[in-house]
């Protein structure tokens, strides 16, 4: 049996070290997902993983995933569901990932295929740990409210949520039940698509409160103050984000990558970043994002939501290369 290191205040993932076995095969799932459900993130070292025993493990704990249609990434496998990290060398603030959109994964998994000599360790957070540490101020100001996603549509957009590429306003007032979105017409003809969440959520396997949105990206490296925004439609305030990057940035903690490194991170909870890297060329860096076998979905998300029905690749951007 692998031997099994709880957390500890400085390293938040449980590690899951290799005593005689070879591949991640022959880790016990229901130990693996016992560990998940409890701690929310595993780091497994030294099991000589490849590409292969790492599609088949993701793939059983989570029978469907989605594509992150960002741009950055190499798409590995022919289903669009491994794909590389963002291949740029820019440190990246903490986010869960693809909370900009409503079908955010249950699930992050990332294995280092060859990790660079310098740089790029990937951090971690825990978000009920830093919902816990907020200043009094914010998380009051959070509590109870929400968060806004407001974007724009394309007629592929349309298309694929609603049938048509032309809706009238009749269908855009009562989208069919499987649309994970509101919709507006603007004044100037355009059609604006919305969902929102709770500004501090319960994850799917505690009951305590948890900061993890994308809030932090979008203000710390997309620059932007205006995206999510609080249910009255205002911004946060910036003393507000501030403050949670302070304290999420003393909560981080590195994984320093080995070769053949798989981790593991529960997206309803945790929170991921990366340091920046001196040479991106030689950091590799393969991911997939699922939904769980085992999962208690979000009540927020529609029923029988089709990314958990089958794979899910959301209609691309043609305005974004």
């Amino acid at each position: 049996m692998a031997r099994v290191h709880l957390p500890l205040p400085q390293f938040p993932l449980v590690r899951i070290e290799a005593e005689g076995e070879r591949t991640i095969d022959t880790l016990a799932h229901g130990e693996v997902i016992a560990l998940y459900k409890a701690h929310g993130a595993l780091l497994l070292r030294g099991f000589d993983a490849d590409l292969d025993a790492f599609a088949r493990f993701t793939r059983t704990l989570c029978p469907t995933a989605v594509k992150n249609e960002s741009p950055g990434r190499v798409t590995i496998d022919t289903t669009g569901t491994i794909q590389s990290v963002n291949l740029g060398g820019d440190a990246f603030p903490l986010h869960p990932e693809l909370s900009r959109e409503p079908w955010k994964p249950d699930t992050a998994f990332f294995i280092c295929m060859q990790p660079p000599a310098q740089g790029g360790e990937t951090t971690v957070c825990d978000g009920v740990a830093l919902a816990a540490a907020l200043p009094p101020e914010v998380q009051r100001g959070l509590s109870g409210r929400r968060l806004v996603y407001a974007m724009p549509t394309w007629p592929e957009l349309m298309q694929f949520w609603l049938g048509t590429p032309s809706p009238n306003d009749a269908l855009l007032a009562a989208p069919p039940p499987s649309c994970p979105y509101e919709f507006r017409r603007m004044s100037d003809g355009s059609i604006a698509r919305l969902f929102s969440r709770p500004a501090l959520h319960k994850p799917m396997f505690t009951d305590e409160p948890a900061f993890g949105n994308f809030l932090l990206f979008a203000r710390f490296y997309n620059g932007r103050g205006d995206f999510p925004l609080l249910d009255d439609y205002t911004p946060v305030p910036e003393d507000w984000l501030q403050a949670i990057k302070a304290r999420g940035d003393r909560l981080s903690h590195p994984v320093a990558w080995q070769t053949g490194d798989v981790v593991m991170l529960d997206n309803t909870r945790f929170m991921h970043g990366r340091r920046p890297i001196d040479d991106p060329a030689e950091r590799h860096i393969i991911t997939y994002f699922g939904y769980l076998a085992c999962a208690q979905p979000d009540p927020e998300e529609v029923p029988d939501a089709p990314w958990r029905r089958r794979d899910f690749a959301p209609p691309a951007n043609p305005r974004v290369a």
